[in-house]
């Protein structure tokens, strides 16, 4: 199992952000985290990244115990976030190649042009980063956070700011990424593109699992309700 999360709380001083909210994910499955804002789906990504702790609650990731096991889980994730993580002084080779050192990565010399190119920026693998635009930039940090062939590749809106070009070619990348064997946990407001990218989802509400389901069409026409009535369930 990639993710086993049970009873997961935590909060911020008197607000509690999750409240005993637990799922799983399977090798090679792909989920898709809704809610609105102040639901808890960053608390949620941030205990995935292993960057907070739950208060209460257990989270094992590729069967490791989250609180024992840091060391040993997190060569095995990929995150992009709202921050790119790039030196806008680097090029993309080099940012890339510095990101695949820290790794340990050993095939950077084949991997980097590979991946470039997956990502359609070879003609600017020269060009220093800061004159890229958002739409490259994303690329470029999903090259990052793909560099060391990571088995869970964790996303925060991803498709935020792209145009529908740049935006069509995330989606096949990461599509390419779950065939090939990789598990995604993606947060967004957008559920027809998590309903193409995911085959499952979870619905949070002021910090509890309001709605789970399959990326199917009536478990997506229910969510759509929920999220139209705006109430509980």
């Amino acid at each position: 199992m990639i993710i086993e999360a049970q009873g997961l709380r935590r909060d911020y001083g008197s607000r509690r952000a999750l409240d005993n909210v637990g799922f799983t994910l399977s090798p090679g499955h792909a989920l898709a985290v809704f809610g609105p804002n102040g639901a808890g789906k960053t608390t949620l990504l941030r205990l995935l990244t292993l960057a907070l702790r739950p208060r209460s609650g257990e989270l094992r990731l590729f069967g490791l115990d989250a609180r024992k096991d840091a060391a040993r889980i997190r060569p095995r994730i990929g995150l992009l976030s709202h921050q790119t993580l790039l030196y806008d002084e680097l090029t993309a080779v080099e940012n890339l190649r510095f990101f695949g050192t820290i790794y340990g990565t050993r095939d950077l010399s084949t991997r980097i042009p590979q991946l470039l190119e997956t990502v359609g920026l070879t003609l600017r693998a020269e060009d220093p980063v800061a004159g890229y635009s958002r739409g490259m930039l994303q690329r470029l940090s999903i090259a990052r956070a793909l560099i060391h062939r990571p088995d869970l590749l964790l996303l925060d809106e991803p498709f935020t700011g792209l145009d529908p070009a740049a935006a069509a070619s995330m989606s096949r990348l990461l599509l390419d990424y779950v065939r090939e064997g990789g598990s995604m946990v993606m947060v967004g407001h957008d559920l027809d593109k998590g309903k193409e990218l995911c085959d499952q989802f979870l619905f949070l509400r002021r910090g509890r699992l309001d709605l789970q389901g399959q990326g199917d069409d009536a478990a997506y026409e229910e969510l759509r309700r929920r999220l139209h009535a705006g109430s509980p369930a």
